[in-house]
């Protein structure tokens, strides 16, 4: 295949006008371009971007991934796929282990079968609690709650076969900094659902720690006397923080602040959708607790938000709405997410040898005009 005519995304130069070849599923040099090659696709000068990555969500189209089946993660797959999210690393939630272990092993045994297209890339697992901070639970269920256990962690991540790349933990908790210093070679940890303070997190990160689980949210505020997780996020620079911008999570003042903190080199964007996810409005469950959906806000009974019902492609969208760069935006939907859990060599940019996935947006309104998966055209 050959798409021609393209405004290229390119992580050192912005838009690029020029031509993209693709061979054996994958992005391929220049000199693969065969001039006999009648598969062609022409973009007439809009964006092509990569297929995004999306590392925090739990679930879509009726379905979430703590379901714990394979009918689920298909489900899935193929709704975030037409959207334009071509690998996904979905999120657990606190749930009792029995219960983790399913979803865990599921998840291997799904990955381990081929994937037909046109299915999102199962590229990892994100562990959201148990290890989390019970002040700070947001739309997680108290009762399943732990202390930091590696042993735990050991357990899943047997059943998942490896494929946990993400886990999410409150570093004030008991064993915590433990856990991190253990483990930070074996996964990437993130803090989050935390109610600590800026020195814990900081020594948090400075143990190995290297995410935040989505950034303001279930979390301290930052003030100037007590900069807590965000100030020390910031004064960490290899710490990679998720910014949910569906217009509910966030102010629109506060990305903007994010994003001058941090730079695009930083942020990750991501959806935290669940399974109301491109269905219609009414009542829906989110780690076992009921959800009422009403238009792009999704809640728990006491009011407190739960979730995202927005795609990661249209909260990119709603990111550039703010005013951010669509270069920008683009970057911290796709290389940054891959980046943050050890995947970049595969995905989130359009390189000669990494999965031909890509999306290609229209310049006058971005909205998605072709998705293609591993060099096939899925719209």
């Amino acid at each position: 295949m050959i798409i021609k005519n393209a405004l290229v995304f390119t992580l050192d130069r912005g838009f690029v006008p020029g031509d993209v070849a693709v061979a054996d599923g994958r992005f391929a040099d220049s000199h693969a371009f065969d001039p006999a090659d009648t598969d062609i696709l022409d973009a007439g000068g809009d964006y092509l971007i990569p297929g995004l990555v999306d590392v925090h969500f739990h679930g879509c189209s009726g379905y979430d991934f703590s379901d714990g089946t394979k009918e689920a993660i298909h489900a899935i797959g193929a709704y975030e796929a037409k959207c334009g999210i071509t690998s996904i690393c979905p999120a657990s939630m606190t749930l009792p282990e029995e219960t983790l272990l399913t979803v865990c092993e599921t998840a291997a045994a799904y990955r381990r079968e081929s994937e037909p297209l046109p299915l999102s890339r199962l590229c990892g697992i994100h562990l959201e609690g148990p290890f989390i901070a019970g002040s700070k639970k947001g739309a997680q269920n108290p009762d399943y709650i732990r202390n930091a256990d590696a042993s735990m962690f050991g357990r899943l991540q047997d059943a998942a076969q490896g494929l946990v790349r993400l886990i999410t933990v409150a570093p004030e908790a008991p064993a915590a900094m433990d856990f991190i210093r253990r483990l930070h070679g074996e996964v990437h940890i993130s803090l989050g659902h935390t109610d600590c303070d800026y020195d814990t997190a900081a020594e948090a990160f400075a143990l190995g720690a290297d995410h935040v689980t989505h950034f303001f949210n279930a979390m301290p505020p930052f003030t100037h006397r007590a900069p807590g997780l965000i100030g020390a996020a910031f004064d960490a620079e290899h710490v990679m923080p998720e910014l949910i911008c569906d217009g509910i999570h966030i102010a629109p003042s506060a990305v903007r602040v994010a994003f001058a903190l941090f730079g695009p080199e930083r942020l990750i964007l991501i959806s935290d959708s669940m399974r109301a996810a491109g269905m219609s409005d009414g009542s829906y469950t989110l780690g076992g607790l009921p959800v009422k959906v009403t238009g792009n806000l999704a809640t728990l009974e006491d009011g407190t938000i739960a979730g995202s019902v927005t795609n990661l492609m249209d909260c990119m969208r709603t990111a550039v709405s703010m005013g951010l760069p669509l270069a920008d935006a683009v970057r911290c939907a796709s290389y940054n997410p891959a980046k943050s859990i050890g995947v970049s060599d595969v995905c989130g940019s359009i390189k000669p040898g990494k999965y031909a996935d890509c999306v290609l947006l229209s310049k006058k309104d971005l909205s998605t005009q072709a998705v293609i998966l591993k060099g096939a055209l899925l719209k």
